[in-house]
């Protein structure tokens, strides 16, 4: 995984804008171009993604790159579910090899409570047909050798989960969507979205207004600012997250271990090339646009680590970088159609997990558009639950 490019100002214009459009997608990240990919894909014509950076300069490129189906909801099972079997096949779906490695998901787990909602959720991501399994604290330290399994009661497993280059997999989508047709303007700003009569009309952009009937907000964490240009309110904030990756290590097989995650701390790891990737929160959450590394935070991480993974402690770290998730407060995305202005999709607020769920949600979104039943009914990520207050707040929130 190359290290992310700075998205603090927005690059030229490659070219003007077409006057109009099908559908405008708004965000170049994997959910803008795999949207873009799904409707080409299914006959769509004329679509415009617009980002006002390079592809994939937003959180895409700045995530840790996991796919997992563990989670404690039915919708993010599959969604999750779905897209590992796109990235499993990605390069040859896509001419595009995406430093795939499946060795695992592992959550360590060092409460009762814990234990006890991992059990429950196993059950159900079992139910789903997912390869889910509790293990015991031994099971977990045969998998993972250099972790410490002081304080753990027990862990949660799939063999099936993995990892992969979260910039291969935007340039793979992006490629295929050019092929069919799609125009991706990078170095573009939205910087208006006409709605009349209660539906969008037009974007207005830095490289020329566009004429349509269709927005997709695909923006991420800068998703409630592209909502309210069409006066629609998404509940999206951001919150900073960083991430380290090591030297090279020659002691053991770093591929061979497990994306392990310690659940109550949310420090994790996973191979990256010869050597791991670490990642976990900041002391203090930081809910700003503010991507500038915090020195500070690599005494944090150094403390989780001496607790966790003692064994690690003396790995020499490199190149790192800082990112962000787009949070909603119930941790789980946003997917619908605006009630309020007719032609307006949103699928933001991922809440740390878009990546993986990106191939699905593209399927989803085009089904949205046509008026097509989804393969899971999303219904239940409406930004409307929060004026019903049907919300379940999603737990494996890592």
């Amino acid at each position: 995984m190359s290290t992310p490019t700075a998205p603090a100002r927005p690059t030229p214009a490659a070219r003007p804008a077409p006057a109009n459009a099908t559908v405008v997608i708004v965000g170049g990240g994997i959910m803008g171009v795999a949207s873009a990919y799904e409707l080409a894909r299914a006959g769509v014509t004329d679509i415009v993604v617009i980002e006002r950076n390079e592809l994939g300069s937003g959180s895409t490129c700045r995530a840790a790159g996991g796919l997992r189906s563990q989670f404690s909801d039915a919708v993010n099972i599959a969604l999750g579910a779905r897209s590992l079997e796109t990235f499993r096949r990605f390069k040859d779906l896509f001419d595009q090899d995406i430093d795939f490695v499946g060795s695992g998901y592992l959550f360590l787990l060092d409460g009762a409570e814990d234990a006890a909602a991992f059990e429950d959720n196993v059950a159900v991501q079992r139910g789903m047909g997912q390869n889910s399994r509790m293990l015991t604290v031994a099971q977990a330290a045969e998998l993972c050798p250099v972790i410490s399994t002081t304080g753990l009661v027990g862990a949660a497993f799939n063999p099936d989960d993995a990892h992969c280059t979260p910039e291969s997999a935007v340039a793979g989508y992006a490629r295929a969507a050019r092929r069919l047709g799609v125009t991706i303007l990078t170095g573009t700003s939205v910087t208006g979205i006409t709605v009349e009569s209660g539906a969008v009309t037009g974007v207005d952009t830095s490289a020329g207004p566009i004429a349509t009937g269709t927005v997709v907000c695909a923006a991420g964490a800068w998703s409630q600012q592209v909502g309210a240009l069409a006066g629609v309110d998404l509940p999206v904030t951001p919150l900073r997250r960083q991430i380290v990756v090591s030297e090279p290590i020659s002691a053991f097989d770093a591929r061979r271990l497990p994306f392990t995650i310690d659940f109550s701390t949310s420090f994790y790891f996973h191979s990256e090339g010869s050597g791991l990737l670490f990642g976990a929160p900041e002391a203090g959450d930081v809910n700003a646009f503010d991507t500038r590394r915090d020195p500070a935070w690599l005494d944090h991480l150094g403390e989780l680590m001496e607790r966790r993974a003692p064994a690690l402690t003396d790995v020499g770290l490199g190149r790192g970088w800082a990112g962000l998730y787009e949070c909603t407060p119930d941790h789980n995305a946003l997917i619908g159609v605006a009630e309020e202005v007719a032609g307006f999709i949103y699928a933001c607020g991922f809440s740390g997990h878009g990546f993986l769920q990106g191939p699905a949600v593209g399927e989803v979104v085009r089904d949205l558009y046509l008026g097509a039943t989804p393969f899971v009914d999303v219904s239940g990520m409406s930004v409307q639950r929060f004026a019903t207050q049907s919300t379940r707040t999603e737990l494996n929130f890592v």
